[in-house]
């Protein structure tokens, strides 16, 4: 039977892709590696299988679509505005920055400017991906340096999707090939600025005015008939479909129309749902697009030119993360936020690779300067997992020496509260914890004007939490002095937040021994938890499980009774209705 060479691409693309990316994973390092490894194993310069480069390339175009989609799924004004004071500014200047960087880089390769002005864009915005999968690993999203570190990404990628719009106008006066064949002069070059401008203001005003309504209407219409086939096949729809129209009527650039899909899909109720549904596809396409930036390199420059290999693959790792070190130093964040920014940012990927991609199509950057990129790239994603173990070891090493200092601190006397009489005298809620749970429970306790006062060992939640106007102490509720600073003989109940129940039942023990008169409440992740906290003093314990299935029971009696009161209410009036029941 004779294969295609499309059947050929996807089986050969997608199984090289699991094996690289399995040895990868076993490696402890990002997957994409092991993607981009898959196609340079599939790619021309390499023996053995040859996958199609123009199928590839056609496929790698989906997967862009649905990389960006998902961005735009993920993208939320809310927490880049939670961080705007440092995200906005630092990606801004670290940007520019490593811009610079590049561009003498491309002056000492004897590049023209416009040559190197792409070339350091494509070093300086760091992959989401590799990112989030490092913070998620750690359980820091939900953390200040987190958030600020996504918020930083955001601006990255809002810059980037600029350029990739803005490109195609300015590529006759970079040194490219004009476009449409156009002028250089400043003339057309105004005028086809200003008409690029006109069709992505006129595509974005569609997209909100309409898009915003037809969008989500169309989404929850689809979900109404109950078929998960056709909710994801929706999702899917709106992402090719605004993309493709986006090209097609307005001339703007695939990544921006699925970009904007997401967005504007991101309003939706059902967003959520959408995400996950889509999931499987845009991973598929995304690893297909991994691969097929892989097919592209060339390892014979490692061997060629490993000076210039080298001299990109610091500027990545040393401009990017020095420029997000020294900004959040200047914003007197803590030392551990410095290095997990900087650290965070020791990497690119995704962006830098289509942003290579157009600059090569439109003449911008040779083959040459592409191999560089993603050179440096697959370097960066092996180097940044180091670089975070090395930073999990000096974070372990510093919150020990933090605790003990404390404790020291505490043992003189000294005051580490910031203000004493922001501490309730009696009545008050201590909570101890403000990770993902224990900050939503401060946060509603405050808002409804409950007294309360938070304990917590990590420097960044007493800050994030002193900020909204709750008090804080710094340290470890196991200790005595921590919990006779927080008042706990006059208080009037004890939330333990924290996850770790080996942790809690130590803090629940003593305060039990201090105050039997306080009630105290724990949070527990499994039967055995429950009853280890309990014995421990605990009054009651949270479980998530047991709340889920409670909610789901308690739902079921409601809805159960609400049919009744409908099917007794469509019942025909009778001359004798009966005792208790009255006509319709």
């Amino acid at each position: 039977m004779h294969h295609t060479p499309l059947i050929a691409m996807l089986v050969g693309g997608l199984v090289l892709a699991f094996v690289f990316g399995m040895i990868a994973q076993k490696l402890r390092l990002s997957p994409l590696f092991g993607y981009i490894v898959a196609g340079i194993v599939a790619g021309p310069f390499t023996p053995g299988f040859v996958a199609d480069a123009a199928i590839a390339h056609e496929i790698s175009e989906i997967g862009v679509i649905l990389l960006m989609f998902g961005v735009g799924l993920h993208f939320s004004l809310g927490d880049l505005l939670s961080v705007r004071k440092i995200a906005i500014p630092g990606a801004l200047v670290q940007i520019a920055f490593v811009t610079g960087l590049g561009m003498l880089l491309g002056w000492l390769f004897g590049w023209s400017w416009g040559s190197g002005l792409i070339f350091g864009i494509c070093l300086s915005v760091a992959s989401t991906v590799v990112l989030l999968r490092a913070l998620e690993e750690r359980r820091l999203l939900e953390t200040n340096r987190g958030r600020i570190a996504i918020g930083w990404l955001i601006v990255e990628d809002l810059v980037t999707v600029l350029v990739l719009v803005m490109l195609p106008a300015l590529a006759g006066l970079l040194g490219g090939q004009a476009e449409n064949g156009g002028a250089t002069d400043s003339l057309a070059l105004f005028k086809s600025l200003a008409w690029t401008l006109a069709k992505v203001t006129a595509f974005i005003v569609l997209m909100f005015a309409i898009g915003r309504r037809t969008i989500p209407w169309l989404l929850e219409r689809t979900a109404s008939v109950g078929s998960r086939e056709l909710f994801t096949l929706a999702v899917l729809a709106i992402a090719l479909g605004v993309a493709y129209m986006s090209s097609a009527l307005f001339d703007v650039s695939f990544a921006l129309g699925a970009f904007l899909a997401g967005v504007v899909l991101n309003e939706s109720r059902l967003s959520h749902e959408a995400a996950n549904d889509s999931l499987p596809m845009r991973d598929a396409f995304a690893v297909l697009f991994f691969v097929s930036v892989g097919m592209l390199f060339d390892p014979g420059i490692l061997v060629e030119r490993p000076v210039a290999v080298l001299a990109t693959f610091l500027t990545v790792v040393l401009g990017n993360s020095a420029c997000g070190f020294l900004i959040t130093r200047l914003y007197g964040y803590s030392l551990q936020t410095q290095l997990t920014i900087a650290t965070g940012l020791s990497q690119i990927g995704e962006f830098s690779f289509i942003l290579a991609a157009l600059g090569v199509s439109l003449g911008l950057i040779s083959e040459d300067a592409r191999n560089l990129v993603l050179a440096a790239a697959l370097l960066s994603i092996i180097v940044n997992p180091l670089l975070f173990v090395l930073l999990d070891r000096w974070s372990a090493r510093h919150e020990a020496e933090i605790r003990a200092a404390t404790e020291r601190r505490l043992d003189q006397g000294e005051d580490i509260l910031p203000d004493r009489a922001a501490i309730p005298l009696s009545g008050h809620i201590i909570l101890v914890g403000y990770g993902r749970v224990g900050s939503r429970v401060a946060r509603s306790l405050h808002e409804h004007g409950v007294p309360l006062v938070l304990i917590d060992s990590d420097r960044d939640h007493c800050l994030d939490a002193r900020k909204l106007g709750i008090p804080c102490i710094y340290g470890n509720a196991v200790s005595t002095e921590v919990m006779s600073d927080a008042n706990l003989l006059s208080a009037r109940a004890l939330l333990v937040a924290i996850s770790q129940a080996l942790e809690a039942g130590p803090i629940v023990r003593q305060a039990r021994e201090a105050n039997p008169g306080l009630a105290i409440l724990a949070r527990a992740h499994s039967d055995e938890e429950v009853a280890y906290l309990h014995k421990a003093g605990a009054d009651a314990t949270i479980m998530g499980e047991s709340e889920i299935a409670r909610s789901m029971c308690d739902s079921v009696e409601s809805l159960v009774r609400l049919a009744q009161r409908l099917e007794a209410a469509n019942l025909p009036a009778t001359d004798d209705p009966g005792p208790g029941t009255q006509p319709a």
